[in-house]
C-alpha cells in the first residue's frame, strides 16, 4: 500500500502525481527552491495535521489554528504524520534537554523510589525507622543477650518533669534511665532528684517499657515488636534499644531526622525545579539571577589568586583585600598559585564567601571574601564611585546559592549510587549512559527491581541522544541555547523514545550542524525508525543519507517557477544503471521498463538532473590549483569558554578561514561567543559580553566592520521581503512615482509602499489579508475584501510601467523581475537585484513575506544585500552554517558569492561541516578531538592539504576523499 497523491498544486508544485510506498525511508532533495519543503510539509504534513485536527470538538480546535486543505485533488493512505522541523523547538528559560527528551522526568521518580538521604554533618543514612529495624538491630547479637527497650520521656507544655513521672507511675510504668542507671520512679521521687528548671528537666531521662531477651523464638520476637511499638508511642516517635549489661544504646525515630536536622522525604516535586517544592528559593528554578557576575569578577580564569585573578581586588587600596586573603590562606591550604579556572568548588566557595580560619574578628561580615567586599561597596553606595564599581560587576549570573543547579539544598542530600540529581543532570550524555549501564551493581535486589523500568527507558533516550551525535550536551543545558541543528535531533529522539508505529515522520534536513563523522550514526537512527514500521521522509541534500535511502524523489528541474515538477524519483543504485553519464540525462523509455520510475510520473525526456550529476560525479566543485596568501591576521589567544580549553587561535585577513570540527568541539564558542563580540567591542559597537579570552591581537587596524551573517529572519514584520531588505523596493517605487500618471496624480514613492498611510489599503493596512476573531474558534485569516489581496487601492494600481502595476512586479519571481526589468533598460534595480540572484535567490517572489523564508534563505539574503552595496570597507564576514538548505548546485554558487566578497578586500570566516566548503578554504582552524568535555582543543591550522595528513582530525579523514 502507498501513499497516493494526486494534481499536488501547493505554491510552485505543478499539479504532480505521485505514489509513495509505506515503511520506508524516502529523502526528497533538489535544488533550493524546487518545492521539496511544498510536497513534505505544506501538502503531506499539512493534510495530516488538518485530519486530525478536523477529528477533534470544536472547543479543542480553537487552540490549534485554522488547518487550510492542501490544493491538490486527494491524497489517499496518509497515517498520522508527525513534524520534525529545524527550529529552537522552545524559548522556555525553564526548558531543559532533560525536560524536553522526557528523560529527566524518568530520572525524578527513579530518585524518589530508590534515592537514600545522607546527612551533611556525619555522611550517615536518614530513614524512618519501624519496629522491624528495631528487631533487626537486635538479632544482631547473640542468642540470650539481655535488652532494655525505651523511650525519652515526654513532658507536656507547661507541666515538670516530677508531674510527668507521677502520670508515669499511674500508667503501670516503674523505672527510668538516667544515663548509665536504672532508678526506679518512686525512689527518684521520693529522694527528691528532680532536675532544676521545670519542664527542661527531661534532657537525658528515658522511661523504660519494657526488659527482655531474644531466644529464637516468635514469642520473644513479638515482645520485643510491641515493646518498640510502644515505645514509638510513649516517646513521640523515638525509641532506644539498650544492650544489657554494657549499657550500650541505639536510638531509632520514625520522624525523617538526623544530626539535629530534620529532612524532607523524598519526592517527586522535591526534585522539580518548575515546583515550589524544589525549586530554589534563590532564583526561583531558573538557575541565574541578577547579581555579581562571576565572568565579570573574574575576567580571565586562568590567573590564580596571588596573579591578581579578582579584578575589583586590583589598586592600591582595594588591593589590601586580596593581600589579607591570601595572608589567611595558608593556614587552610587554599591553592593560592593555581589557576582558578581549576579550583576545586570548595575552594570556590572559600574564595566567595570566606575561608574557614578567617577569625573575621568575631563577626562573619567581616571576613575578606569577595562576598563581603561587595557588600561593603553596597553599604557605601551613597559615593559615586562605589555606585559604578558596582554596575560595573553587575549581570546576570549563575544563582549564588544553587550554582545553577536550580534546586533547593535539599535535594542533593538524597543520592542513587553515590550521586545526587544535581550531579547527574551536569555530566555529559555520553558519560551519563555508561554510569547507567553499570548502575545495577551497586543496587540492591529490591532496588534494582523497583529501578529496572526507569532505568531501561532512561538508558534507551540516552543512547538515542548518543547516536544522533549529542553525547557531548548535559541534561541540564537550557532548551534556548540549542541550535537549529541540535534542536531537530533532540525531538527526533524524543520520537524515538515513544517508540510510535504506523506514522509518517518528516524531518526536515537532521543532518544540518552534524559532522561527517556522526552522519552515519544518524542514518541508522533514521533506519531504526523506520525498522519499527513507520514511513520516514527526509529533506536533505546530504550525499551519504542519499545513498542510504530506500527511495529517492527529485524535485525540480530548477527553482521557483523552473521547479516543481518531478525530475525522478526510485532507488538509487537501480536509476545509475539507465542514467547516462555522458549525456547527463535520464533515458525515460528505460528507466520505467525497469521499474525503477512510475510510469504516471509526466517526466519529461532530457531533463537534466543536478542531484544525479553530482552523485555519479560528473559535476564537481573543484579543488583550487593554488590557496590564496596572506600575511595580515587577528590572533586570539586564551579563548576559555564552555569547552574551550585556553586555545590560540589564528583568523588570516582577506582569505577564507572555515572553522571546523565534530559537533560540540567549541565552533561556535570560539566564533560566535568570543571572536564576533570582541571584534565588535574592539570597533567601539554594542555587542553583549564576549566569552573569557586573554587577549586579541594582530592587525585590528585592518578590519573596520564585523558582520555576523546567521540564520535569524531577516524582519519581524509580516510586510517586510528580499526585496525591501536589500533596497531594491526603493528603486522601483521610485519608478512607478516617475510614472505620467503618478505626477499628475501626485503620487510620490511612498504611495508605493504598504508599511505607510497613502497609497495602501486601509482595510488591511497592506498585508493583503484580514483577521477575522472567533469567540470558540480560532481567529481566521481571509483575503480582504478590500484591495482582494493586493496590498494597494485601486488607485494605485492603475499606474502602471510597461503594463505591469506595483502588485504585479511584487508577484513576480526575482528572476522574472530581472529578465523584466533587463528587457526595459532598468539598469539600477537589475543591479540591485543580481546579488539575489547571485546567491541562488532567485526563486523567491519579491513580494514573499520573510516570515516565510527558511533560516537558510534568510542568511543568502544576508548575503546579496552585502553584496550589492556599492561602498566597501574593510569587513569581516562571519557565516553560521551557511550551507544549510543548499544543494550541492547552490553551494557551488555560494562559494562565488564568496569568491567576490574576498576579491574586493573582504575577510570571511565561516563555521561549517560541509566538505565542499571545508576543501575550498585558504586556512582552517579544526577544533576536537570529539565535542564536549573531550573537545575544545586545536587539532590542527592551515591548510586543507595539511589537514588531510593530521591523523588526530577525523575531519582530515573526511576530507581526503574529496
Amino acid at each position: 500500500m502507498n501513499i497516493e497523491i494526486r494534481n499536488a498544486r501547493v505554491n510552485n508544485l505543478k499539479s504532480i502525481s505521485l505514489d509513495i510506498p509505506h515503511n520506508k525511508l524516502i529523502v526528497i532533495t533538489g535544488v533550493s527552491g524546487s518545492g521539496k519543503s511544498s510536497l513534505a510539509f505544506d501538502t503531506l504534513y499539512a493534510e495530516g495535521q488538518r485530519r486530525y485536527v478536523e477529528s477533534l470538538s470544536a472547543y479543542i480546535r480553537q487552540f490549534l489554528g485554522r488547518m487550510p486543505k492542501p490544493e491538490c485533488d486527494f491524497i489517499k493512505n496518509l497515517p498520522p504524520a508527525i513534524a520534525i522541523e529545524q527550529k529552537v523547538i522552545s524559548r522556555n528559560a525553564r526548558s531543559t534537554v532533560g525536560t524536553t527528551t522526557e528523560i529527566y522526568e524518568y530520572v525524578k521518580l527513579l530518585f524518589s523510589r530508590v534515592g537514600k538521604t545522607y546527612s551533611p554533618v556525619s555522611g550517615q543514612e536518614v530513614r524512618r525507622h519501624n519496629t522491624e529495624d528495631v528487631l533487626a538491630k537486635a538479632k544482631e547479637f547473640a542468642s540470650g543477650t539481655r535488652f532494655l527497650i525505651a523511650a525519652p520521656l515526654q513532658i507536656s507544655e507547661g507541666g515538670t518533669l516530677r508531674k510527668q513521672l507521677e502520670r508515669e507511675l499511674l500508667q503501670g510504668y516503674q523505672r527510668i534511665i538516667l544515663g548509665d542507671e536504672i532508678v526506679g520512679i518512686e525512689d527518684f521521687l521520693t529522694e527528691g532528684r528532680e532536675c532544676k528548671g521545670g519542664g527542661e528537666g527531661r534532657e537525658g531521662v528515658y522511661l523504660l517499657i519494657d526488659r527482655l531477651s531474644l531466644g529464637g523464638d516468635a514469642d520473644s520476637e513479638l515482645r520485643l515488636l510491641s515493646s518498640a511499638e510502644t515505645a514509638f508511642y510513649e516517646g513521640n516517635g523515638e525509641c532506644r534499644l539498650v544492650v544489657m549489661p554494657s549499657m550500650m544504646s541505639f536510638d531509632f525515630s520514625v520522624r525523617f531526622e538526623a544530626d539535629g536536622i530534620s529532612f524532607t522525604p523524598p519526592s517527586e516535586n522535591l526534585f522539580s525545579f518548575n515546583s515550589p517544592v524544589g525549586a530554589c528559593d534563590c532564583c526561583e528554578g531558573f538557575g541565574r539571577v541578577i547579581g555579581i557576575d562571576e565572568k565579570l569578577v573574574i575576567p580571565d580564569s586562568s590567573l590564580s589568586v596571588y596573579e591578581g585573578c579578582v579584578q575589583c581586588w586590583h589598586g592600591e587600596k582595594m588591593g589590601e583585600w586580596q593581600k589579607y586573603f591570601i595572608r589567611y590562606a595558608a593556614k587552610d591550604g587554599f591553592p593560592i598559585f593555581t589557576p582558578y579556572f581549576e579550583l576545586s568548588r570548595k575552594h570556590k566557595d572559600w574564595l566567595w564567601h570566606g575561608l574557614p580560619s578567617d577569625p573575621g574578628w568575631e563577626n562573619p561580615e567581616d571576613k575578606v571574601c569577595i562576598d563581603n567586599f561587595f557588600q561593603m561597596v553596597q553599604r557605601n553606595q551613597y559615593k559615586i564611585q562605589y555606585r559604578v564599581m558596582l554596575s560595573r560587576y553587575r549581570g546576570r549570573t549563575i544563582c549564588p546559592k544553587c550554582h545553577g543547579n536550580r534546586l533547593k539544598q535539599e535535594a542533593t542530600y538524597i543520592k542513587v549510587a553515590g550521586r545526587a540529581i544535581t550531579d547527574i543532570v551536569e555530566m555529559p550524555v555520553s558519560e551519563l549512559l555508561k554510569w547507567f549501564d553499570g548502575i545495577a551493581l551497586v543496587l540492591t535486589q529490591k532496588e534494582q527491581e523497583i529501578s529496572k523500568r526507569l532505568i531501561t527507558e532512561i538508558t534507551s533516550r540516552l543512547r538515542f541522544l548518543c547516536n544522533v551525535g549529542l553525547g557531548y550536551l548535559t541534561l541540564n543545558r537550557a532548551s534556548n541555547t540549542l541550535s537549529g541543528g541540535e534542536s531537530q535531533r533532540i525531538n527526533l529522539t524524543t520520537q524515538l523514545g515513544s517508540a510510535l508505529v504506523g506514522s509518517l515522520y518528516i524531518l526536515d534536513e537532521p543532518s544540518i550542524g552534524l559532522h561527517p563523522r556522526d552522519t552515519e550514526q544518524l542514518i541508522s537512527v533514521l533506519k531504526q525508525l523506520r525498522n519499527l514500521g513507520n514511513t520516514v521522509i527526509v529533506v536533505e541534500h546530504d550525499e551519504d543519507i542519499m545513498r542510504a535511502a530506500d527511495r529517492i524523489i527529485d524535485i525540480g528541474p530548477g527553482a521557483g517557477s523552473l521547479g516543481g515538477e518531478i525530475v525522478w524519483q526510485g532507488a538509487l543504485k537501480e536509476l545509475l544503471k539507465v542514467w547516462d553519464c555522458k549525456e547527463g540525462r535520464i533515458h525515460c523509455a528505460e528507466a520505467q521498463g525497469a521499474g525503477v520510475m512510475d510510469e504516471r510520473i509526466n517526466v519529461k525526456e532530457g531533463w537534466e538532473s543536478y542531484t544525479l550529476r553530482y552523485l555519479t560525479g560528473e559535476l564537481t566543485i573543484k579543488v583550487p590549483s593554488a590557496r590564496r596568501s596572506w600575511n595580515k591576521s587577528i590572533v586570539l589567544k586564551g579563548a576559555r569558554m564552555h569547552n574551550l580549553k585556553g586555545i590560540n587561535a589564528v583568523f588570516p585577513l582577506n582569505v577564507l578561514t572555515v572553522v571546523t570540527g565534530v559537533s560540540g568541539s567549541g565552533k561556535s564558542s570560539l566564533v560566535k561567543g568570543i571572536l564576533y563580540p570582541a571584534m565588535r567591542r574592539k570597533l567601539d559597537l554594542v555587542a553583549d559580553l564576549p566569552g573569557e579570552y586573554k587577549s586579541l591581537e594582530g592587525d585590528l587596524k585592518s578590519i573596520s566592520a564585523v558582520e555576523l551573517i546567521d540564520q535569524n529572519p531577516i524582519g519581524k514584520s509580516a510586510r517586510s521581503n528580499a526585496a525591501t531588505y536589500i533596497k531594491a523596493y526603493d528603486a522601483i517605487r521610485q519608478l512607478y512615482a516617475d510614472q505620467p500618471l503618478s505626477k499628475q496624480m501626485g503620487y510620490t514613492a511612498a504611495y508605493f509602499s504598504f508599511n505607510t498611510d497613502g497609497g495602501r489599503c486601509e482595510e488591511c493596512k497592506g498585508s493583503g489579508v484580514t483577521v477575522i476573531e472567533m469567540q470558540f474558534m480560532a481567529d481566521l485569516e481571509l483575503t480582504c475584501e478590500s484591495c482582494h489581496g493586493k496590498k494597494f487601492k485601486r488607485d494605485i494600481l492603475d499606474v502602471r510601467f510597461e503594463g505591469k502595476n506595483i502588485n504585479d512586479v511584487l508577484e513576480m519571481t526575482v528572476a522574472d523581475a530581472v529578465n523584466f526589468f533587463s528587457e526595459h533598460d532598468q539598469k539600477e534595480i537589475v543591479r540591485l537585484l543580481m546579488p539575489l540572484m547571485e546567491v541562488g535567490l532567485g526563486y523567491i517572489k519579491m513580494g514573499q513575506s520573510s516570515s516565510t523564508l527558511s533560516g537558510g534563505e534568510s542568511q543568502r539574503v544576508k548575503l546579496a544585500y552585502y553584496l550589492g552595496k556599492e561602498k566597501f570597507s574593510p569587513t569581516l564576514f562571519i557565516f553560521d552554517e551557511p550551507t544549510t538548505g543548499l544543494h550541492t548546485h547552490d553551494i557551488k554558487m555560494l562559494l562565488g558569492a564568496f569568491d567576490r566578497l574576498l576579491s574586493r578586500g573582504h575577510t570571511i570566516v565561516v563555521v561549517e561541516h560541509n566538505l565542499h566548503v571545508i576543501k575550498m578554504a585558504d586556512h582552517i582552524i579544526d577544533l576536537g578531538p570529539e565535542g564536549g568535555n573531550s573537545g575544545g582543543n586545536v587539532v590542527y591550522q592551515g591548510t586543507p592539504e595539511g589537514l588531510v595528513r593530521c591523523k588526530a582530525s577525523y575531519t582530515g579523514r573526511y576530507l581526503s576523499g574529496e
